[in-house]
């Protein structure tokens, strides 16, 4: 056996060595390997995978597009729809591509030449009776530079699409990327435009926010402090109510927003639809205007102002009595059956949400509501406002504030000499009844009866303002406060004016004293309509001042009662029983119109005195409210520039009271329909009038 001879120590350490360096360079190699890995992918994920991760990310961003709902209807006091709304077809426009000047606007051109397509099927396709678009009116609706909406939200181009246009889309949908026709709801108005002031109009959310109520949602939404619920979201293009029952009840009107959920790219352009939740329909409130005797108001004033300006009163004919205000209220109840502010208007010019110049030239001076608000129907200085002095329809009370002061009683003896005097001796103030009539021995009650201005300032201006001096001011305030007058009424309807305290300005007046004689006489105090039908209505119930109630119910899409209104009663005063007595046994003036009205009934009539440029006129203004002693109906009119009440107002009252006894009966029993001979007023032309004026000297 032979003996193993190990190597030599040196060759078995070199060896040793090498093996160590071998799996050295192996085990860096492997590192570097790795690393390489690493590098590349990373290089991948970030300059090819990015994108397209990102994209991936950025589309589990989802947004609530919103669907408008369909608008509640609001209907008369009988059922009749008086203003609803019907679908219609609407072309959208979801951008594509990123049109914005930020993006140097590489697409404009590709954006106006989409407009310019559309223009021509508008032209070619579309209403010839309709507003005509211009190809920047289509590109202001595209919202290129996204001022209005976010890019994936839709823009409406244009509503009330025409068969023909509908059918050309559908048919040529891939030539015009984005666009998509849309069902929508618009709006319509009874074409008897009933109560059209009242009832008011819609214009669109971005076109409202001169509101107080939608500029507060619109810099609550910018703001981000809005709700969770998406339904309850303005946008820019839906339609909110602007002005009457449509604004006071624009929240139940409105119904809730549906909403598609549209998943979002990098661009904030849309991604397809991932949910739609449909809208909820608006509720519907049903106003207590009765359509019928509405109407019978509006052509009531009509034909009125027609007979003004070609038969005399108080001596000539009043071609400058160009408007009337009417209201109608319910003595129990506070509902308001009439409001009538005429000339009227169509309130379908604002279906589009605004009206053509040419519309707006013709309405403009008649689509406020003048029975609650003071303007000027014409040029400044040329007709008096459409709120007036009450004359003497303030008499009666005069006479009540006069008898709780213990400034008279009901059985004051007073000689009427035609004129009554105040102010210091030597330069004092005359101030005569109407006609400088003198009417000799009266009480209170003949008083009113015979609209005697020189017994109101002896009796009660005077005698008032030495009981309490400056303080006589307030005193009066305070009854005309509790009356309704320089307060609002209540009724809640937006803009409602709520008169001018003409006695507050003793400079004006000259002296406190001038100021309570003149308001003893109803010279001192411009208060609107529906507070002179208010206080008509306190008259009649003997001192409980009924909130004026516009709508009886609201009801949901299928009928079920949301919300009922019932009367309310604001505020009373409580006068001795022969007080009230004593002013309903005086307000009886003579009044033409109504000689043959089947009933008892309390009036006043009064003519205010102002002055109009650079002469006095007189406007007509009456009262009454009817049965007298079991009071159903009370009636305000006024009618600017037409002269004595007796004879300008009155009639329009008789023919309201007739309505309504038509459709409910003054005693309770409906009288039925009749028709109603509308060619002629009425009115006697040589009947003696026994209102007064503010005739002072």
């Amino acid at each position: 056996m032979s003996d193993y001879t190990p190597d030599h120590p040196e060759q078995e350490e070199t060896k040793r060595k090498g093996n160590l360096n071998l799996r050295i360079n192996l085990f860096f190699f492997s590192t570097f390997v790795i690393f390489c890995v690493i590098i590349i992918r990373l290089a991948i994920l970030q300059f090819v995978e990015g994108p397209t991760l990102t994209e991936k990310e950025s589309s589990n961003i989802v947004k609530d597009v919103p669907l408008p709902p369909v608008r509640g209807t609001i209907y008369d006091a009988s059922g009749t729809k008086l203003a609803y709304s019907e679908p219609t077809q609407s072309l959208y426009i979801t951008l594509m591509k990123d049109y914005s000047s930020k993006n140097g606007a590489k697409n404009r051109p590709e954006a106006e030449e989409l407009a310019q397509r559309l223009l021509e099927v508008f032209d070619k396709y579309g209403d010839p009776n309709g507003e005509k678009m211009t190809k920047q009116d289509i590109i202001d609706a595209m919202d290129l530079d996204y001022k209005k909406y976010p890019g994936y939200m839709p823009r409406r181009i244009k509503m009330n699409l025409t068969e023909q246009e509908i059918a050309y889309f559908s048919e040529h949908k891939s030539e015009f990327p984005g666009v998509s026709i849309e069902e929508e709801s618009v709006r319509h108005y009874d074409p008897d435009s009933v109560a059209a002031q009242t009832i008011g109009y819609i214009r669109t959310f971005s076109g409202s926010k001169s509101l107080d109520k939608y500029k507060g949602i619109d810099e609550q939404q910018r703001s981000g402090d809005v709700t969770t619920d998406p339904g309850l979201v303005y946008t820019e293009p839906e339609f909110v109510g602007y002005d009457g029952l449509e604004l006071m009840y624009q929240d139940e009107l409105r119904g809730k927003n549906g909403y598609k959920k549209v998943p979002i790219n990098p661009r904030n352009m849309p991604e397809g639809v991932d949910e739609i939740v449909p809208p909820v329909k608006g509720d519907n409130v049903y106003s207590t205007i009765n359509k019928d005797v509405q109407l019978a108001t509006e052509q009531a004033i009509t034909d009125q102002l027609n007979w003004l300006h070609t038969h005399p009163v108080s001596g000539r004919t009043h071609p400058d009595a160009t408007t009337g205000y009417a209201v109608a209220m319910e003595v129990k109840t506070g509902n308001v059956v009439a409001m009538a502010s005429m000339p009227d208007y169509d309130p379908n010019v604002w279906q589009t949400g605004s009206v053509t110049p040419d519309n707006w030239n013709k309405i403009q001076n008649v689509y406020q509501n003048g029975t609650i608000r003071s303007f000027n129907p014409g040029k400044k200085g040329d007709h008096p406002e459409s709120v007036v002095l009450l004359g003497s329809t303030i008499k009666p009370l005069s006479v009540l504030v006069g008898l709780n002061e213990g400034l008279i009683k009901t059985n004051t003896y007073y000689q009427d000499k035609g004129a009554a005097y105040f102010g210091k001796e030597g330069h004092q103030t005359r101030v005569q009844n109407s006609g400088g009539h003198v009417y000799g021995g009266m009480d209170p009650a003949r008083a009113i009866e015979k609209s005697s201005n020189a017994f109101m300032v002896d009796e009660i201006g005077t005698k008032l303002y030495d009981k309490y001096k400056d303080q006589s001011i307030n005193v009066w305030d305070k009854y005309m406060t509790e009356f309704g007058l320089g307060v609002p009424t209540g009724s809640g309807l937006p803009g409602e004016w709520k008169g001018r305290k003409e006695y507050m300005n003793v400079k004006q007046a000259g002296s406190t004293q001038a100021a309570m004689a003149y308001a003893s006489f109803g010279q001192q105090g411009k208060y609107t309509t529906l507070q002179l039908a208010q206080y008509t209505a306190m008259l009649a119930n003997q001192g409980k001042r009924m909130k004026p109630q516009l709508v009886s119910k609201i009801t949901d899409e299928n009928g079920n009662i949301v919300k009922t209104f019932k009367p309310e009663v604001l505020n009373t005063v409580d006068f001795p029983q022969a007080y009230w007595d004593e002013i309903r046994t005086g307000m009886k003036s003579d009044v033409s119109a109504f000689g043959d009205f089947p009933y008892p009934f309390a009036r006043k009539t009064g003519t205010s005195t102002q002055q109009v440029g650079h002469q006095l006129v007189d406007n007509g203004v009456f009262i009454a409210y009817a049965p007298r002693d079991n009071p159903t109906l009370a009636v305000a009119v006024m009618i600017p520039e037409g002269g004595f009440g007796s004879q300008s107002a009155a009639p329009i009252a008789r023919k309201m009271f007739d309505a309504y006894d038509q459709v409910y009966g003054l005693d309770g029993v409906p009288k039925g329909k009749k028709t109603t001979d509308t060619s002629t007023n009425g009115t006697s032309t040589n009947g003696t009038s026994n209102n007064s004026t503010g005739n002072h000297q």
